[in-house]
């Protein structure tokens, strides 16, 4: 990979970010690009991004062979330098480039919702497999997948990662021979600039809440509805769930970028006269669930895709996430079999796994993360489960999702019988203020609560002083193999590896 320093300068004036150059060659081809100063920068082009960037970084690039730096201001006048107004818009844009454009090479569907992203990306990504084996990309909450080799799928770090990253790995796709590309879009992804300048082929609306509101994330509800809208407007074709909130927002978002005829429309409710296709639950069990998808207006007719479904997770809420999946294959003309085969095999890392106990009643590990979600797969447990008292185990991470903790105590107090208050990813927060902030706002009278900061504990109590006939909820971590604490991943079992650790002390093999 390379890149020439007059291209790059090009590319910046074509998008209005440069200010200013200062060059002593500009047909000087730069073979490395980086915006982190720990690592090799042998004629490099370095980024200064970031509010927490500091001058010592630039030196230490500087130091591991960077040959100019881009940045919105300059930090050394002696050394090669593109000033921009805005880094983080540079960054993608010349990645991009750097890259050699591997985005073009892909038809990319992307996703995104304050819940169900990962699981409707999990979902596509399983169906297009029918088709499409040793093909499919994925970029996820929870894993990416670049390749068919195993060395070629690895955790995620950020949900959608950081723009160089991006292409970087689109990159490593297209050389692996991946033809397309599955992600979750989070609307960070269009705060920090980690997805500018790129348009998807499908891009899904799957619903909103306040969620990601905070000092370190989004100042105001509207700026992260905006935030999130810029994926309608960046797709061109768009997939929207009819039942979000703020729709007409959301809809308008979509019509400013493609014709009526490009944007579909789903949901349940079958008193809305513009749905394009109805969904319609038909039955639930621990390990399936059928519901049917109608095809309502003629545009929906041509997709071909109505019918009745079966799918292999368990949860109502996760029928709107596979209807979802279905559109969006359908549209990539995926046959209605292999739609079909691929939902009924689907599995997603971490969500509503279930471990039935012989005496403790049954154990759901489930990744929901905030109120919506939450509330979504208590709500349908407890109908499932009406007789059943619901125990649930949950933190909230530190330095972000400050609104989540508050979420946690209104969807307790809803739905809960009891709960443990334990630690998940508390960054550079103290765990025991986060859950003394949850469990100040919870009602006591409707909800028994108890915090146990340590998570591995907190789970034994909780199994072990069940029985019989409890659904028991390990929620929010899913399948996370680490606590993020202080900066550092500290390997973690996972809650379902506890669990089925506790049980075996407890209950034998």
């Amino acid at each position: 990979m390379s890149l020439k320093i007059s291209q790059a300068i090009e590319i910046l004036e074509q998008h209005n970010l440069l200010v200013s150059s200062k060059v002593t060659d500009p047909e000087k081809v730069v073979t490395n690009i980086s915006y982190n100063s720990k690592e090799d920068q042998t004629n490099g082009i370095f980024f200064c991004k970031g509010i927490n960037f500091k001058p010592d970084y630039l030196k230490q690039a500087q130091q591991a062979g960077a040959v100019i730096y881009v940045a919105e201001e300059a930090f050394d006048e002696d050394t090669d330098n593109l000033i921009v107004s805005d880094a983080s818009k540079a960054l993608a844009v010349l990645s991009a480039a750097y890259f050699g454009y591997p985005d073009r090479d892909l038809f990319i569907i992307a996703f995104t919702g304050t819940k169900g992203k990962t699981t409707t990306s999990y979902f596509i990504y399983d169906i297009l497999k029918e088709i499409y084996p040793q093909k499919v990309a994925l970029f996820s909450t929870i894993d990416r997948i670049v390749g068919p080799n195993p060395e070629d799928e690895f955790k995620s770090d950020l949900t959608t990662p950081e723009s160089l990253d991006l292409y970087r790995d689109m990159r490593r796709a297209v050389d692996n021979g991946m033809t397309h590309l599955v992600m979750e879009v989070s609307s960070q992804a269009y705060k920090k600039n980690r997805v500018y300048g790129l348009t998807f082929d499908i891009g899904g609306f799957l619903n909103i809440t306040p969620d990601h509101i905070g000092k370190n994330e989004h100042p105001t509800y509207a700026d992260y509805l905006y935030c999130k809208k810029q994926l309608l407007v960046n797709s061109k074709i768009n997939i929207i769930n009819r039942d979000t909130n703020d729709f007409e927002t959301v809809y308008d978002a979509a019509k400013q970028t493609s014709s009526t005829d490009q944007i579909y429309l789903f949901g349940r409710d079958q008193t809305k006269s513009d749905l394009d296709f109805l969904l319609t639950s038909k039955e639930a069990t621990l390990k399936d669930s059928i519901f049917t998808v109608s095809a309502v207006s003629d545009k929906a007719k041509t997709l071909q895709v109505a019918g009745d479904y079966k799918l292999g997770l368990v949860g109502d809420f996760n029928e709107v996430n596979a209807t979802a999946a279905i559109l969006a294959t359908g549209l990539v003309k995926i046959p209605v079999t292999n739609i079909y085969d691929g939902l009924q095999g689907a599995h997603v890392p971490g969500r509503m796994e279930h471990i039935i106990t012989k005496d403790h009643g049954i154990i759901f590990v489930d990744y929901a993360h905030n109120y919506a979600s939450m509330k979504a797969l208590l709500g349908f447990l407890r109908r499932e489960y009406p007789g059943s008292k619901i125990k649930v185990i949950v933190g909230s991470p530190g330095d972000k999702g400050i609104s989540r903790r508050s979420g946690f105590s209104k969807v307790l107090t809803e739905l809960a019988d009891s709960a443990i208050l334990t630690t998940d990813d508390p960054g550079f927060e103290d765990p025991a203020d986060i859950c003394r902030q949850i469990d100040e706002k919870i009602d006591h009278d409707k909800v028994s609560t108890k915090i146990i900061l340590d998570r591995e504990e907190a789970i034994r109590e909780m199994i072990t002083t069940s029985q019989s006939g409890d659904i028991i909820v390990l929620a929010a971590k899913g399948d996370d193999p680490y606590q993020k604490t202080k900066g550092i991943d500290v390997p973690y079992p996972t809650d379902s590896v506890v669990a089925k650790s506790v049980l075996r002390d407890i209950e034998g093999e």
